[in-house]
């Protein structure tokens, strides 16, 4: 009978490590290469930009510092902080995050301590044969006494780690990784589409305050110019008609004073609750008028490259995309066999002191393999199914990134155009104003009306009126054009 060699053991001992070593760096499954490359997301320019009021530099992202209003920017603080859905989004974040720890946790092993200390007592025997002797009549003793209580102690520990031999576990923590990214964008995301909201509710606040000011001024003038209408009736200058015409339009004026009146309470509590706190806790704070914030005189905008950058939601669509990418070599790795090392190490003795005792010891080491041959297709159909998932998100990416881009060129469009319509509506404003002051000469010199120079004066309160609401549709506009550009995140 030949023996192996002393040596022999330990040798394949090495080359059993070497082996596991070498395939422990193999990881099957497709590396992710990318997202796919988007036609017109690397241009210099938007193809809808406008030729004035831009400036090609990076935009802040804490935007509506630029509009240099305190109450603007202590409203979007304070949502930032304290609004609901954010806090919401910020604990499926939290989450996301515990949940990639703990995968990453499954590449390491696992290791249990038990620990026990037990105390028997044994029946008197000798009892129990003289309680059988009594009820048979016979005489008889025994000499059987119960022993005294036993007591063992024991300790052990047990260990199991599972060989990521094919990368199954590592994939499975990259797609873990690349899914807490995702919802990490998610969060910025709602950052963005929170501030944008604010802003846009505040600017609309400050529109139907200004418009409700010069609306009290129209009544006013209105209700002058209905007065002198019925004078002159009275002296027989004006008709009946003359003046049932103008108590219509005070009417009318009046009538446009209760639903800006409900806007503004509606605005107030969409603000409250914006900010986190209950319907009406603004009403102080934000109840005066206040002018509209004044925009820059020239908006930054970068590149349609810097889009990809910025947009959460364009880096969530990509991340996504990465985490089903990985999960096909996850799936992959199930077709190849899992070899896990378990062991145990344990000590008994009926003293606590005999547990480190040598011969007390106990240990056990397994190299455990399992390989899942036949599943009749099931891993295969796994592995399609995640190549699948993965070109759904390589095209929900693209569909991303086209929507991003349209949604900045029709922003940049309608910023421009808005432009536009402002600074004819200040002509108009303007040209409302110089008649105003011609009328009012006029009157002055007795050759016009008291009637025709109130026409006058709500005509420019009609010009100053529109320019008002014109100016908060650019500044809407603005709001717009920053989320669509993906800023706003922290």
């Amino acid at each position: 009978m030949t023996t192996l060699p002393s040596r022999a053991p330990r040798s394949l001992l090495l080359v059993l490590l070497a082996s596991i070593t070498a395939l422990s760096g193999c990881t099957v499954g497709p590396d992710y290469r990318g997202a796919p490359d988007v036609p017109g997301s690397h241009g210099h320019a938007f193809v809808r930009a406008p030729t004035t009021g831009l400036a090609a530099t990076p935009a802040p992202s804490q935007w509506w510092t630029t509009l240099n209003d305190p109450q603007l920017n202590a409203l979007i603080d304070a949502a930032l902080a304290h609004n609901p859905n954010l806090q919401a989004a910020q604990a499926r974040l939290r989450q996301s995050r515990e949940q990639l720890l703990q995968q990453r946790t499954k590449a390491l092993p696992n290791l249990s301590v038990d620990a026990a200390a037990v105390r028997v007592r044994e029946p008197d025997l000798s009892l129990l044969q003289s309680s059988d002797n009594n009820a048979q009549g016979g005489q008889g003793t025994n000499s059987s006494v119960g022993r005294g209580p036993l007591q063992l102690y024991t300790a052990a520990f047990d260990a199991s780690w599972e060989l990521d031999l094919f990368g199954g576990v590592r994939r499975a923590t990259e797609s873990s990784s690349a899914q807490a990214q995702a919802v990490e964008a998610d969060f910025a995301d709602a950052q963005v589409s929170l501030a944008a909201e604010v802003a846009q509710a505040y600017i609309g606040l400050r529109d139907q305050q200004q418009r409700l000011l010069l609306a009290n001024q129209s009544t006013e003038l209105a209700q002058k110019t209905l007065e002198l209408v019925q004078q002159r009736r009275t002296r027989g200058v004006a008709a009946d008609a003359d003046v049932e015409r103008q108590t219509t339009q005070v009417e009318n004026t009046r009538a446009t004073l209760i639903p800006l009146d409900e806007q503004i309470t509606e605005s107030l509590d969409q603000l409250a609750v914006l900010t986190g706190q209950a319907p009406g806790a603004l009403d102080q704070a934000l109840s005066k008028p206040s002018a509209l914030p004044i925009l820059p005189a020239a908006v930054p905008v970068d590149d349609p490259a810097s889009l990809l950058r910025q947009r959460p939601d364009i880096r969530a669509a990509e991340r996504r995309l990465a985490s089903i990418n990985a999960q096909i070599g996850q799936h992959t790795a199930d077709l190849f066999p899992k070899v896990t090392l378990m062991g145990f190490l344990g000590s008994t003795g009926v003293n606590p002191a005999d547990l480190a005792k040598k011969s007390a010891l106990t240990w056990l080491g397994v190299p455990y393999l399992q390989w899942n041959v036949f599943d009749f297709g099931r891993t295969h159909s796994s592995i399609r199914q995640a190549e699948a998932g993965r070109d759904e998100a390589a095209a929900t990416y693209t569909q991303t990134v086209l929507a991003a881009l349209q949604d900045a060129n029709n922003a940049l469009s309608r910023y421009g155009h808005q432009r536009d319509s402002v600074a004819r509506l200040q002509q108009i404003e303007a040209s409302a104003n110089r008649s105003e002051r011609l009328m009012h000469q006029r009157y002055g010199a007795g050759a016009s009306s008291l009637i025709d120079l109130m026409d006058t004066q709500r005509t420019q309160f009609t010009a100053h009126q529109n320019l008002i609401e014109g100016q908060a549709d650019l500044l809407k506009d603005f709001v717009s054009l920053q989320k669509s550009l993906g800023l706003g995140w922290q």
